[in-house]
């Protein structure tokens, strides 16, 4: 899988000429709610086995959590079951919040 940092992940979505990638969070309800990437969808780590069908496994995917230690869980995951544009964003919203959108609340 690959890893992208939130400097780069900010530069592709603003970049018009490259397809958006399908945010996936994986965090926890009360996370998203305290803070989360524009655009990004909510569908927290332990759900993802019950609504693997609901991913396109041709989407460029960009896993998202707190730190990056539970998006890369599932990112593996994802690739072990056939997803083969599977990113994790490191260091996850925490890093987004300190390198990119310095308003965005931080826990």
């Amino acid at each position: 899988m690959q890893q992208i940092t939130a400097p780069e992940l900010a530069a592709w979505l603003a970049d018009d000429k490259r397809a958006r990638p399908f945010l996936l969070d994986v965090r926890e309800n009360w996370e998203f709610d305290t803070c989360h990437i524009e655009g990004a969808t909510l569908m927290p780590m332990q759900s993802i086995p019950a609504r693997i069908d609901d991913l396109d496994e041709d989407a460029e995917i960009v896993c998202i959590c707190h730190h990056g230690a539970r998006s890369l869980q599932v990112a593996a995951f994802l690739e072990r079951h056939g997803f083969q544009k599977v990113t994790n964003l490191t260091g996850g919203v925490h890093a987004w919040a300190l390198q990119v959108d310095e308003s965005m609340p931080k826990y």
